[in-house]
């Protein structure tokens, strides 16, 4: 397993992230290390799932980040569903 930040952006927070990730994190796992830097602070806490995005396509919540083909410093969104 293989630690590598990237840039990422909770929607509707106007903050760029650096997040530290892990190749073995799942998507859901990647939402919520992205969502402990902006939910509470700067976006509303909702009830709700978070989906990743890369590329403009919302990725599997239970795929790796190397099974995505997400790269070091690539840059990826995270949203409420």
């Amino acid at each position: 397993m293989a630690l590598f930040p990237l840039q990422a952006n909770f929607r509707g927070d106007f903050v760029v992230l650096l997040v530290p990730v892990d190749d073995g994190d799942t998507m859901s796992v990647v939402a919520d290390k992205v969502a402990q830097h902006a939910v509470g602070l700067r976006v509303a806490e909702k009830n709700a799932s978070k989906c990743v995005y890369h590329n403009g396509k919302e990725l599997p919540s239970a795929i790796t980040v190397a099974q995505s083909g997400i790269q070091p410093m690539d840059w990826i969104e995270v949203a409420y569903v």
